[in-house]
């Protein structure tokens, strides 16, 4: 039976993650089990260990499949029939309907645990495959321009939510664009790809940053109306958008009302602070519309971090913001794929294992004209 236990407990992991239980946690009924029967055994019977037999089929269902769960039922039955024979004034009787009574009772709850756990599992794959159409996979490098990308969900079991990136190759350049859905739940969701929707159609056809952003503060505007009223509120969205000619030399931002950029040049980190506040999309009807493009250095060397707000409002226990610029200088010479690979592991260890909001992340970096990759 604990063969049959752990190889089907194994087989269906590969379909409905445990979260990372391991075999000894899976094998715990029957440990209870031998527990129970070597102290009803090895004690007088006026305790009475056996009654608690009952116990380990209620705590397969939580564990096991139906099958199994049942088997250990009739396992602990049996156990319970040989007790009789040592010890005949147990209460057989009552201890055994409890053991019948509560392994089909188990049986049950483990039939529904299991569809519940089939129903999660296909709502996932779903998940992901939204993932992979909103946040789908970047190039690793444009022309003369590596770009690395980091997404970080603050809910384990979460796959998408409000925090957005995407790049384009465009005849003006290499076109970035990150941002951050203010709302929460599938309706951030769905502001999110309208905004990553209408860039992908319009980086490609705006010759200017300007006209981009007017595009977007449409569309977000159009979907921010199509929804429930009590939830237009919530629809707007900070959002930079960084554009690198061809042949480089400079970058041009576009900030409405997001995190500002960090860059590194010769390993000199600088924040870059928009020269004048642009409005964040959806709210140009209440700030007005205004939008400014800041131009930047950009040479073959330099690198810049582009984020969301939930790297920079990571707190630590004693509830101190994430020192991002101070990081930065301790990791200025990391390449891209490097800079957010430790900046995963720093944030996780900064916020105690958790994290409160979910985070974007673009590394880019200029590279010599020709050089090859490593």
């Amino acid at each position: 039976m604990i063969y049959f236990v752990i190889r089907s407990t194994r087989f269906r992991r590969r379909h409905r993650p445990y979260g990372g239980q391991r075999d000894a946690v899976l094998l715990s009924p029957v440990i209870v089990t031998v527990v129970i029967a070597g102290l009803a055994f090895s004690t007088p019977r006026e305790i009475a260990f056996s009654r608690l037999l009952p116990a380990a089929p209620a705590l397969a269902a939580a564990l096991w499949p139906m099958l199994p769960t049942v088997l250990l039922g009739a396992f602990c039955l049996m156990l319970m029939i040989g007790l009789s024979f040592v010890y005949s004034d147990l209460g057989t009787p009552y201890t055994a309907a409890a053991i019948v009574a509560v392994t089909l009772a188990a049986a049950y709850a483990s039939h529904l645990r299991l569809q519940r756990e089939e129903t999660l599992f296909q709502v996932r794959l779903v998940a992901d495959a939204a993932q992979k159409v909103l946040l789908r996979p970047l190039p690793h490098r444009i022309q003369d321009v590596e770009i690395e990308s980091l997404y970080l969900a603050a809910q384990e079991q979460a796959r998408i939510g409000g925090d957005f990136y995407e790049v384009a190759d465009t005849p003006y350049g290499v076109r970035l664009l990150i941002g951050d859905v203010r709302g929460k739940g599938l309706s951030a969701v769905g502001a999110a790809a309208a905004v990553i929707n209408c860039f992908r159609e319009n980086a490609y056809d705006q010759p200017d940053l300007r006209g981009i952003i007017h595009r977007l503060q449409i569309t977000i505007g159009r979907y921010g109306a199509a929804v429930p009223a009590d939830d237009q509120s919530e629809h707007f969205a900070t959002a930079l958008i960084a554009e690198i000619p061809r042949g480089g030399g400079h970058v041009r931002i576009l900030n409405c009302g997001h995190p500002p950029p960090v860059f590194v040049r010769s390993g000199e980190v600088h924040v870059l602070d928009p020269a004048l506040a642009s409005t964040p999309l959806n709210l140009a009807a209440l700030l007005g519309d205004h939008y400014y493009v800041d131009t930047v250095a950009f040479v073959p060397g330099d690198q810049m971090l582009l984020y969301t707000d939930g790297v920079t409002e990571t707190r630590d226990r004693a509830g101190e913001f994430f020192p991002l610029p101070d990081w930065m200088r301790r990791h200025s010479a990391a390449p891209p794929r490097e800079l957010l690979d430790r900046l995963h592991g720093d944030l996780l260890r900064y916020g105690g294992g958790r994290l409160d909001d979910d985070i974007a992340a673009l590394a880019v970096r200029c590279r010599h004209p020709g050089a090859q990759e490593r």
